[in-house]
């Protein structure tokens, strides 16, 4: 075989940090020892995976085409190893996570996962839809679990459940007594939204299709109970899953506003990318999912 394991980790690194030195750290490796494995790669085969821009090595077109199935034997590799190592199936997990997901539905996922694994490893980052579809992208993610929709070649998505978005404000908010939200309702009131980028917010912005430039948007927060907060304290109206106000509308400390002729409901998606290669792990966790 022309190529050793250690290469490719090499080759993925530098195609990950676009820059010899931090791959080289990343792998624990001196600059000169990842300098030579990547140039006996490419002269092993007489090819150039990168371009050379100054200091730094930006993947070509062939790199990116070897890419996904170097990642994908890599995957194996370290799947065998746990197996040898271990001596059990399920290993080490990285999930990505939108925030509502993350915040309130992935951890009775991790501790189903757990307690049927309880040596196993889950890693747990949580962010919005288009950060969490670049990681997959990249290979830096194992799975993710998101609230807005995603559309890349590399990413095979499925839906996975139904969720409902709830426009909501404080008990003493004048819009608090009204039957029924009208158009005219909610130009005049002052908004306190997810950030752009956000599954939430790609899904309010189509149930208020052809209000959007005349909304008047007070404050973009990424965090679930920053908006919360914000809206109790009277600074406006807001919108966010059901999932994610249950508990504060049982309270009494929001409530829920209805609106007239705009649907709210939407999908969360399981995403993965479709070069990856799926460890017993991976399986395990799509399966918990769909029981969900």
């Amino acid at each position: 075989m022309k190529y050793t394991l250690r290469q490719l980790e090499v080759f993925m690194a530098v195609a990950h940090f676009d820059n010899i030195s931090r791959a080289a750290e990343s792998l624990s490796m001196s600059q000169s020892a990842a300098s030579g494995a990547l140039r006996d790669l490419e002269s092993q085969f007489d090819i150039q995976l990168f371009d050379r821009i100054g200091k730094r090595l930006k993947i070509n077109e062939l790199g990116r085409l070897l890419r996904p199935r170097a990642e994908a034997l890599l995957e194996q590799a370290r799947s065998l190893q746990q197996d040898m190592t271990q001596h059990e199936a399920v290993g080490q997990l990285k999930i990505g996570a939108t925030m509502t997901i993350g915040n309130y539905l992935a951890v009775g996922l991790m501790a189903r996962y757990l307690n049927e694994q309880p040596r196993a490893k889950l890693d747990l980052q949580v962010a919005n839809t288009s950060v969490i579809a670049a990681r997959l992208v990249n290979f830096e993610l194992d799975i993710g679990l998101v609230e807005g929709e995603v559309q890349h070649p590399d990413l095979e998505v499925t839906p996975w459940l139904t969720d409902r978005l709830e426009v909501f404000c404080a008990p003493d908010h004048p819009l608090a007594s009204k039957h029924q939200l009208s158009d005219t309702d909610l130009l005049a009131a002052r908004w306190v939204l997810r950030e752009q980028g956000s599954g939430t917010r790609q899904a309010f912005d189509w149930a208020l299709h052809g209000l959007l430039p005349n909304l008047n948007v007070l404050l973009e927060l990424e965090h679930v109970e920053g908006i919360k907060q914000a809206v109790t304290q009277g600074l406006g109206i807001g919108c966010l899953s059901r999932i994610a106000l249950q508990e504060s509308f049982e309270l009494g400390t929001l409530v829920p506003l209805r609106v007239a002729g705009r649907d709210f409901s939407r999908q969360l998606y399981l995403v993965i990318n479709r070069h990856k290669y799926r460890s017993a792990g991976i399986e395990r966790w799509i399966e918990l999912c769909h029981q969900a």
